[in-house]
C-alpha cells in the first residue's frame, strides 16, 4: 500500500533506511530469508513464518532481472529501488539497501533494509533542504539555546560575524548586534526579551523589523525582517529559539523613499506662500535625508519676478531663502535668511546653477579648491565634521530658480546615488510649488495694485465730516473685490458719502467697481442730486451689462449689477439727502437714544432699470455717527439680517468714541475670520460749520445790488481777518451777482462760507439756466465775467436747487 506525503512527525525524523526504522531482513548465502522483522511484516504484509527459508527474490514484481535489486549496497551510494509484491496483491515501490555481513556471522550472510520509496524520497528532500538552509540559503538562521545564547548559525548568518564563528558561541543577541533596536512598538524593545516570550509561550513571531549595525559592517545601518519560533525535540523538550533573518535594507529604504515622496506630495505646496513652501521643502528632507539643508533662490524669484533664463548661472543675486538643521542653533549656517549667498566660482552650487544638473560629493574632500578659497565655510565644515555633500537644482518649467544644498555630519553614512535621486525628485516637486507661489505672488501684487488704484488710498480730510473705514474682500488670496466706498468733497461746505456693492468677487467685480466709482466721482462733481446721480449710474450699469453679455454670453462675467447708497451732507444746513439703489439703509447712532436705521425708499439695484429713484432729506443731529455699509457686513452673522442689524446697533453704541475704535468694534463683532462676502463700511461723524463761519444776505433784484454785495463782503472779510482776499473775493462776488441780475431772475442771495482752508462765495437765483464759460471777442462788451471768476478762483461751478441754481467759487484762504 502506497502512503501519501505528510508533514513529518516526531517518529519520522530519522532515515527511513536506518536499522531503527527500516524493515530488516537477513539472508543466507543463497539469499533466502533467515530473519524477518516486525517492520517487514508491516511493510509487505507477510508473517515471518511465511517468509523464512524462501528466496527473497520471490517478492520481485518489477521489470528486469531479480538480481538487479539484490546487489550489495556500497557506502555513499544511493539506495536501489525495487517493486515488490505485497501480500494483499498490490505492488509496492521500495527503497532497498543490501549489506554483506562478516563471514563469522552465524546463519546470515546479508542484511537487507527495506522502506517505502516515497517515505525515503521525502526524507531525502528534507535532508537536502536542511543542508541548503545550513550552507546555501540567503536567509540567516541562528539558534539560541534555552539560555538565549548562540548555539549554532548557518553560513548566511556567519557572514555578518567576522572571524571564526566559534568565538561567538555562547554570546547574546545584544553582543552580536550592539545598539540595534526593534522598529515596532507592538513588541518588546529588545530581541532578547522577545525571544524569552517565544521560549515561554511558543508563540511564533513573523516579520519583525529590526535596525542596527553588524560587526562585519559597523559603518552602515541595516534593516532585517526577523521571525522567531521555538525548537523542541521528539519528546517535546525545549531546545531553544530559531531566528530567521532576511536583510531588507534596500527594500526598507525604497519604501522609506516612497513614503518620503508621498509626504512631500502632501506637505509641500499646502499654501501659495513662497516662504512657507520653501520651509515645507526643508522639513521633508531634514532629518529624514540630511542633517542640514540650505535653500537658495534667485533674487528675481524671491521678488516675484520672472527669472531671466540667460542670467541663470552667471548672476550673483542668489539669496538664502531658508535653512534647517538637526540642531536648533543651526551651526552649519554661514549666512542668515534673506542675505545674498556668495558661492565661490567652481563650488558645487556654482556648478549646479551653471549646468542645471545635481552635484554630489559622497565623500567630501576639504582640499577641494572651492573650499580652500572659502575659508569661512571650510572652517565650519571641519569643526562639525561634515563628510558628505550634495547640491540639487530647483527647476520648473525649464528654468532653474535656485539650488538646495544638503549635508551630513551626524549621520555617518555618505550620500548614495539613491539619496541623490530622492533629493532630485523632492526638489522637482518643490520647484513647481515655488514657481506657483512666485506666480501667485506676482498676480497677487498686480491685483493689489489694481485694487489700490481703484479704491481711495486714504479718505480726504474734510471740514464737514470725520471718517473711518474698513475694506475686507472675500477673495483673500486675490485681495480684491467689488465693494467700494468714498467721501467726496462737494461745494459750499457739503460732502458726498457713498458705498456700493458689485455682484460677484475677484478681479471682474473689482474692474466693474472701478468703472462705477469713476462714474460716481464724475457725476458727483456735477453736483447732481442723489436720485439723479443714481439714475445716470443705472443707465451706465445697463450699458455695461449689455457689453458684457455680448462679450461673454454664457459666462458669469456677462452678469453685471450693483447696489449703491449715495448721500450728501450739508454742513451749513446740518441736513443730509440720501437715495438708495437696492442697498441697506444707513445707521444713525445718537449719543442719547438708540441707534436708528434711516427710513429711505429702496429702489431696485443698478442695472434693473424701469423704476425711478427717490431721495429723502433728513436732519443730522450734532455728535452723532453715520454708518454706511454693504450687506456683507450684516449677512456675515449667521446669514440672518436681523441678527446682523442687532449686532451693528451694539457695535455703534457710544458714538462719542474715536471712529477707528468704532470701526474696529464693528469688524470684531460682526465679521468672522473669513467673511463669505466682500465687506466695506464707512463710519462718519458730521461736523457742522459754526454759525460765525457763515454769512448770508438776501439781495434786491437790482443792478445796484452788486455794489452792496461787494461792501458786505469786504466788511465780513475784515471781521474774519481775511483782508488780503478782499480784491479777489469782491471781484468774484460782483461778477456772480451781476450775472444773476442780468441773465436770471430773483430772488438773489449771497452766502460766504469759511472753512479750514477755503472761502466759498455762493450766489443763488431763481433761474435753472446754467451759465457757460466762454472767451469774449474784441468787439463784444460782455462775456468776460465768468472768465474773470475762473482766473481768480481755485475752482468754480454751479449746482441746481429746488427753485433755481447756485453758482459758487472757492478761493484759498489761510486757516
Amino acid at each position: 500500500m502506497t502512503t501519501s506525503a505528510t508533514t513529518p512527525g516526531a517518529e519520522d525524523r530519522g532515515d527511513p533506511l536506518s536499522v531503527t526504522r527500516a524493515a530488516v531482513v537477513t539472508l543466507d548465502t543463497g539469499k533466502c530469508v533467515t530473519g524477518w522483522s516486525a517492520q517487514a511484516e508491516r511493510l509487505l504484509g507477510y508473517d515471518a513464518k511465511d517468509m523464512l527459508g524462501r528466496p527473497i527474490g520471490a517478492l520481485w514484481a518489477g521489470e528486469g532481472t531479480r538480481e538487479d535489486w539484490l546487489r550489495v549496497h556500497a557506502d555513499g551510494r544511493e539506495p536501489h529501488h525495487a517493486v515488490l509484491r505485497h501480500r494483499a496483491g498490490h505492488h509496492l515501490r521500495t527503497a532497498t539497501s543490501l549489506y554483506e555481513l562478516p563471514a563469522e556471522a552465524a546463519g546470515a550472510a546479508f542484511l537487507l533494509l527495506l522502506a517505502d520509496a516515497e517515505d525515503e524520497a521525502q526524507w531525502q528532500l528534507r535532508q537536502a533542504m536542511l543542508q541548503g538552509l545550513a550552507a546555501e540559503s540567503p536567509v540567516a538562521l541562528t539558534i539560541y539555546g534555552p539560555d538565549l545564547r548562540v548555539a549554532w548559525a548557518n553560513a548566511a548568518a556567519r557572514k555578518e560575524l567576522p572571524g571564526e564563528f566559534t568565538q561567538y558561541l555562547g554570546r547574546s543577541e545584544g553582543e552580536l548586534y550592539p545598539g540595534s533596536r526593534v522598529l515596532s512598538a507592538e513588541h518588546p524593545p529588545t530581541v532578547t526579551e522577545l525571544m524569552r516570550e517565544v521560549l515561554t509561550t511558543g508563540q511564533t513571531v513573523v516579520d519583525l523589523r529590526y535596525q542596527g549595525r553588524t560587526l562585519a559592517d559597523p559603518s552602515r545601518e541595516h534593516v532585517w525582517s526577523l521571525s522567531y519560533y521555538r525548537l523542541q525535540d521528539a519528546n517535546g523538550r525545549t531546545l531553544g529559539v530559531c531566528e530567521e533573518a532576511v536583510d531588507v535594507t534596500d527594500q526598507y529604504r525604497a519604501r522609506h523613499r516612497l513614503a518620503l515622496l508621498s509626504e512631500a506630495a502632501g506637505l509641500i505646496g499646502s499654501t501659495l506662500d513662497l516662504d512657507r513652501t520653501v520651509q515645507e521643502f526643508a522639513e521633508v528632507l531634514v532629518p529624514e535625508l540630511a542633517d542640514f539643508i540650505a535653500v537658495d533662490l534667485l533674487g528675481a524669484v524671491l521678488d516675484g519676478r520672472e527669472p531671466d533664463v540667460r542670467s541663470v548661472g552667471r548672476t550673483g543675486d542668489v539669496r538664502r531663502a531658508f535653512h534647517r538643521s538637526v540642531r536648533e542653533d543651526l551651526p552649519e549656517a554661514v549666512v542668515p535668511p534673506g542675505a545674498t549667498v556668495g558661492y565661490a566660482q567652481g563650488s558645487p552650487q556654482w556648478r549646479c546653477l551653471g549646468s542645471e544638473k545635481p552635484v554630489m560629493d559622497a565623500v567630501l574632500s576639504y582640499s577641494s579648491s572651492w573650499l580652500v578659497e572659502d575659508a569661512v565655510r571650510s572652517t565650519r565644515m571641519r569643526e562639525l565634521g561634515i563628510h558628505s555633500h550634495m547640491v540639487v537644482p530647483l527647476r520648473a518649467r525649464g528654468v532653474t530658480m535656485g539650488v538646495a544644498t544638503l549635508m551630513r555630519w551626524r549621520n555617518p553614512e555618505p550620500f548614495t546615488p539613491d539619496d541623490l535621486l530622492l533629493a532630485e525628485e523632492v526638489a522637482a516637486r518643490a520647484a513647481v510649488c515655488v514657481d506657483n507661489a512666485r506666480r501667485f505672488a506676482r498676480e497677487h501684487h498686480s491685483a493689489l495694485m489694481l485694487q489700490r488704484s481703484l479704491l481711495p488710498h486714504e479718505l480726504p480730510a474734510h471740514a464737514a465730516v470725520e471718517a473711518a473705514y474698513r475694506y475686507l474682500p472675500a477673495d483673500t488670496e486675490a485681495g480684491v473685490g467689488g465693494d467700494w466706498f468714498d467721501v467726496l468733497p462737494l461745494a459750499c461746505g457739503r460732502v458726498g458719502l457713498v458705498v456700493g456693492d458689485v455682484i460677484g468677487h475677484g478681479l471682474h467685480a473689482a474692474a466693474t467697481m472701478g468703472r462705477l466709482r469713476t462714474a460716481v466721482h464724475t457725476l458727483a462733481d456735477l453736483d447732481l442730486p442723489p436720485e439723479e446721480l443714481l439714475t445716470h449710474l443705472d443707465d451706465l450699469v445697463q450699458r455695461l451689462a449689455e457689453e458684457a453679455e455680448t462679450a461673454h454670453p454664457f459666462s458669469a462675467e456677462g452678469v453685471v449689477g450693483a447696489t449703491c447708497l449715495y448721500g450728501v451732507y450739508d454742513a451749513v444746513t446740518r441736513r443730509a439727502t440720501f437715495a438708495s439703489a437696492g442697498h441697506p439703509p444707513p445707521a444713525l447712532a445718537h449719543r442719547d437714544r438708540p441707534v436708528e436705521f434711516c427710513d429711505i425708499p429702496v429702489s431696485p439695484p443698478l442695472g434693473v432699470g424701469g423704476m425711478p429713484f427717490e431721495s429723502v432729506e433728513m436732519d443730522i443731529p450734532d455728535d452723532c455717527v453715520l454708518a454706511l455699509y454693504t450687506d456683507g457686513l450684516i449677512m456675515a452673522s449667521e446669514s440672518d439680517t436681523d441678527i446682523g442689524m442687532a449686532r451693528l446697533c451694539f457695535a455703534l453704541a457710544h458714538p462719542d468714541r474715536p471712529l477707528e475704535e468704532i470701526a474696529g468694534t464693528m469688524e470684531r463683532i460682526l465679521l468672522p475670520d473669513h467673511p463669505p462676502d466682500d465687506v466695506a463700511f464707512l463710519v462718519a461723524r458730521p461736523r457742522p460749520l459754526p454759525a460765525d463761519h457763515i454769512a448770508s444776505w438776501e439781495l434786491a433784484f437790482d443792478p445796484e445790488s452788486a455794489g452792496r454785495a461787494r461792501s458786505l463782503t469786504g466788511e465780513r472779510l475784515a471781521q474774519w481777518r481775511l483782508e488780503d482776499l478782499s480784491f479777489a473775493v469782491e471781484l468774484i462776488v460782483s461778477e456772480l451777482v451781476t450775472n444773476a441780475i442780468r441773465h436770471a431772475r430773483g430772488p438773489v442771495s449771497l452766502r460766504l462760507i469759511r472753512t479750514e482752508n477755503r472761502l466759498v462765495c455762493a450766489v443763488s437765483d431763481g433761474s435753472s439756466t446754467a451759465p457757460h464759460l466762454r472767451r469774449a471777442t474784441l468787439g463784444e462788451e460782455g462775456g468776460r465775467g465768468l472768465f474773470l471768476v475762473a482766473q481768480f478762483a481755485a475752482r468754480w461751478g454751479t449746482r441746481p436747487t429746488a427753485d433755481g441754481k447756485i453758482i459758487w467759487a472757492e478761493v484759498p484762504a489761510p486757516g
